[in-house]
């Protein structure tokens, strides 16, 4: 099950862009509740259980997260803001958008290697990321020039990178070897990424009512669930 909700959160953003056109107010607002949910479940479930499962050497779990926040600090500027919702790029675009392409698939690719069969709580975090992630993406693809079967690969690949990730963790040693350094490093992509959805969802710094709450109710959201 966990491979079919990866695969549909694609599928449900992508649905949601051609069945309703959202607008950008209630894009925003689901943004604010994933990076909130996933930065909650970050902070409150993975760089608790990282620490406690990892080696004594803290500090060297510390420069993995760091390091992860510089890797996605270096992917980001080749997808230009599409991990965190927003494609600085002009949609008319005809030529295929190949580096944005290969680093959301890394991207996702990474989403998928710290969820385990029992992590229920990661598994709905990256969920809920992907679905306003998908309506961005696709919103932007839909009002480019490529041809819909290039759309179509797109986002198919985009859906199966994820559960690419999970099975290649389960199957694969190196990543059971190295469990407590690459989940670091993927906890310094989570929080660079829930941070700047947070950051920018606050337009010219001023505070706005809805997306405090649709933070708060993120925040609230895993608290409850994590018990």
């Amino acid at each position: 099950m966990t491979y079919i909700y990866l695969i549909l959160s694609v599928l449900i953003g992508s649905l949601v862009v051609v069945l309703f056109k959202p607008g950008n107010k209630i894009t925003r607002l689901l943004l604010s509740f994933s990076g909130a949910y996933l930065l909650s479940v970050t902070i409150l479930h993975l760089l608790p259980e990282v620490y406690e499962h990892g080696d004594s050497n803290t500090t060297r779990i510390g420069i993995f997260i760091l390091a992860g926040i510089l890797i996605q600090s270096v992917l980001e500027s080749f997808s230009k803001g599409a991990e965190h919702g927003h494609i600085h790029i002009h949609s008319n675009e005809s030529k295929f958008p190949l580096l944005l392409f290969i680093s959301l698939c890394i991207h996702a690719f990474s989403e998928g290697i710290p969820i385990h069969n029992d992590d229920d709580n990661l598994l709905w975090a990256i969920v809920v990321h992907k679905i306003p992630i998908a309506i961005v993406l696709t919103t932007f693809l839909m009002h480019s020039k490529f041809t819909k079967s290039t759309v179509f690969i797109f986002l198919g690949v985009f859906a199966f990178m994820s559960p690419l990730g999970v099975l290649v963790t389960d199957k694969i040693e190196f990543f059971a070897k190295y469990n407590t350094e690459i989940s670091a490093l993927i906890i310094g992509v989570f929080l660079h990424i829930s941070t700047i959805i947070l950051f920018e969802s606050s337009e010219n710094h001023k505070f706005n009512l809805q997306k405090f709450i649709a933070i708060l109710l993120g925040i609230l959201v895993t608290i409850f669930t994590l018990g």
